[in-house]
């Protein structure tokens, strides 16, 4: 190099006014070690700067007051220290000390603080207690007596001359118990009426949990139907306003529609819907003798397609009818049928009537099925028009439970059936007489003559056979009187 710029060099490394010409001539190793070395002073240092800003002057207390949380744990150290500690301090650092607290008074806890909550512990004490001197914090000697005097029930009750000014009272209890006989009537009649409440019990409670059994409805529901019984009963004497038909005809008609009823596998609902159907169509219309087949496959066909779930197609009930008919003139004597009906089906079935009192029965499946054998008695005899379904309903439960010994007919099932003993004898009799007469219907009487319906048919006539020649006939008894 040219001497020119060594002396340049030397120049700036001898310079007196640089302030870091010990530092440049160092190693990186030599300075990595002074700075290590020199760090841990610098957090002492610091250490010790933050102890005293506890006890600095008002200056210094301020700028650290900003920091929050370290300036009152600090200050929270130092108070929790001691006494001799707080003595030993500085009294402006105390001072300041205090202005801090009171500027954030919820951040620090001062000592006296402190005092009132152990005195708040201990006061309902000194309430009660009557020995107690020290006196409540901020309040005068006398003042605070007076309060507690007035401040503590319980103490005031215990007095003998205050329970002398409870006299009124007992005064009305007396009364009270003058008052004790009219009340004891009361739930005399209220157990009378519990016990009447007991013999009938509530068997709807059991179906509240099955939306489709409408227990809350139910009674209702049975009510309107027996309303509406009466307006869809025929006229039971319809057979005089026909010219060429006889009941003798109409029976018929009613024993080859049972044949297609179990043919088709239908419900036992479809049946009874399409024998009120014929019997009131008949009573507002003369229909001829060879239109009568007509009437009742009509009737089965609108009650299959208002009860079934999968009604037969119309083939099938001309095909059922020998195809006496045409699929035409179905269709059409079904708009004629309904437009004389007024379109009007909500006819109550008796079945609904039969579920009901076999409710009250425990659902008895033999009791059950005597009960529908009974039932579509109804439908073959024409004597039954003029009695309504919950009627008949009632009485072949009621027939089936006598054949069978189930017991009397008490409250329970005169209650949920509608009517009483009195009540079913007509109806009663009509079912002894049908009984224990000849057969006339063949297909009704085979077709519960299986095990399938426990031989209702044949059960039933035995048992009426017996009853007739033990105690007679009860039809023919007022025939003759």
């Amino acid at each position: 190099m040219p001497p020119a710029a060594r002396n340049l060099r030397q120049r700036a490394i001898t310079n007196e006014n640089d302030e870091n010409v010990g530092t440049q001539r160092l190693t990186r190793a030599k300075s990595a070690a002074m700075d290590s070395v020199v760090d841990v002073p610098k957090k002492q240092a610091l250490n010790t700067k933050k102890s005293q800003t506890a006890l600095a002057p008002a200056g210094q207390a301020r700028k650290r007051v900003a920091l929050g949380d370290r300036t009152n744990s600090i200050k929270t150290e130092a108070v929790g220290a001691g006494a001799k500690d707080a003595k030993e301090m500085k009294k402006p650092s105390v001072a300041k000390s205090g202005l801090a607290q009171a500027a954030h008074p919820t951040k620090v806890m001062k000592t006296s603080q402190k005092q009132p909550r152990s005195v708040l512990a201990p006061k309902e004490k000194n309430a009660n207690s009557s020995g107690s001197k020290r006196p409540a914090p901020g309040s005068g000697i006398a003042g605070p007596m007076k309060k507690r005097q007035h401040s503590a029930p319980d103490s005031v009750k215990e007095d003998p001359e205050e329970e002398e000014n409870i006299e009124p009272p007992t005064n009305i209890k007396v009364e009270d118990s003058k008052a004790a006989p009219k009340s004891k009537d009361v739930p005399v009649a209220a157990q009378v009426t519990e016990t009447e409440v007991e013999v009938i019990p509530d068997l709807d409670k059991e179906d509240v949990d099955d939306p489709l059994m409408v227990s809350e409805y139910v009674g209702e529901i049975f009510e309107y139907l027996k309303e509406l019984e009466i307006a869809t009963m025929a006229n039971p004497d319809y057979m005089d306003n026909q010219t060429e038909l006889e009941w003798k005809m109409r029976g018929i008609l009613v024993d080859w529609l049972l044949e297609v009823h179990t043919r088709f596998r239908l419900l036992p609902e479809t049946l009874f819907l399409a024998v009120n159907i014929i019997d009131r169509f008949l009573s507002t219309k003369v229909v001829q003798l060879d239109r009568l087949q007509l009437v009742g496959v009509t009737a089965m066909f609108i009650a299959s397609k208002y009860e079934e779930v999968l009604s037969p197609h119309v083939q099938n009930f001309r095909h059922v009818a020998d195809d006496g008919f045409t699929e035409e003139e179905i269709l059409s004597a079904e708009r004629f049928v309904l437009s004389a009906l007024d379109y009007d089906l909500s006819y109550p079935n008796p079945m609904n009537f039969l579920r009901r009192i076999s409710k009250a029965d425990n659902y008895d499946i033999q009791t059950r099925t005597l009960g529908k054998y009974l039932l579509e008695i109804g439908c073959l005899d024409h004597r039954f028009i003029a009695h309504p379904p919950s009627q008949v309903a009632a009485a072949a439960m009621y027939l089936s439970r006598m054949v069978l010994d189930r017991g009397a007919w008490d409250a329970t099932l005169s209650h949920y059936a509608g009517y009483t003993d009195d009540e079913i004898q007509p109806v009663l009799e009509l079912m002894i007489d049908y009984l224990s007469g000849p057969v006339l219907h063949e297909a009704f009487f085979k077709k519960y003559a299986s095990k399938k319906f426990m031989k209702a048919s044949i059960v039933l006539r035995s048992w009426c056979k017996k009853y007739v020649a033990q105690y007679g006939n009860p039809l023919q008894d007022t025939s003759k009187a």
